[in-house]
């Protein structure tokens, strides 16, 4: 078995450092590199200062369907498209890029994610798989994830359809209280412009 170079550990080391900074699962860290998980678990509780959390990644497509989440998910699929389609990257390289400009946008926002790097890694893995697709808004011009081969001729995307009480959480009220900022108009703003231009 021809060993590993210390060039590739090197690199492993440096992606896995990254993924564990923005918050990956250890399911992801082991499926994107080639390190040994003694290894990975000794780099997480080195750069998080605890032991990682246990339990199975959530499987369910349905989640990226209800309100902000959908928002959230559509933001970072057209950039993670925008990427592979005009620098080349893909797999990886292409996720943690389009997740740090989703964070960049939703930070400049004051709003708080709600999409988590292994949620986003996980939809990519769901749009490989078939199961979603982007649906262009009829009313809009924007795309928005949704369920793969639902009908698409009149979609209509959440934001121009808002539900009654979208973004009308416990944590939305008190942050809006704190900072005088209107979350739900925030999030349509960030969301639909970028959409928007991602679309173009």
């Amino acid at each position: 078995m021809k060993n590993k170079s210390i060039i590739e550990e090197a690199e492993d080391i440096q992606r896995a450092a990254e993924m564990v900074r923005l918050g990956a699962r250890m399911q992801m860290l082991e499926a994107e590199t080639r390190l040994s998980r003694e290894r990975l678990l000794k780099i997480y509780k080195e750069i998080r200062g605890m032991s990682p959390p246990k339990g199975m990644l959530p499987f369910s497509t349905d989640w990226f369907m209800t309100w902000q989440p959908n928002v959230h998910a559509s933001l970072f699929m057209n950039f993670f498209d925008f990427f592979k389609q005009h620098t080349g990257l893909k797999g990886l390289d292409a996720i943690l890029k389009a997740y740090h400009l989703y964070l960049d946008h939703i930070e400049a926002e004051v709003i708080e994610p709600a999409l988590s790097l292994t949620r986003a890694w996980t939809l990519v893995r769901f749009f490989d798989a078939d199961l979603l697709q982007m649906a262009s808004c009829t009313t809009c011009g924007g795309h928005f994830v949704a369920h793969a081969y639902d009908p698409t001729h009149e979609f209509v995307c959440g934001l121009c359809n808002m539900p009654s009480r979208a973004g009308k959480t416990k944590r939305a009220a008190e942050a809006a209280r704190a900072t005088g900022a209107k979350r739900p108009a925030a999030t349509r703003r960030v969301a639909k412009t970028k959409a928007l231009a991602a679309a173009d």
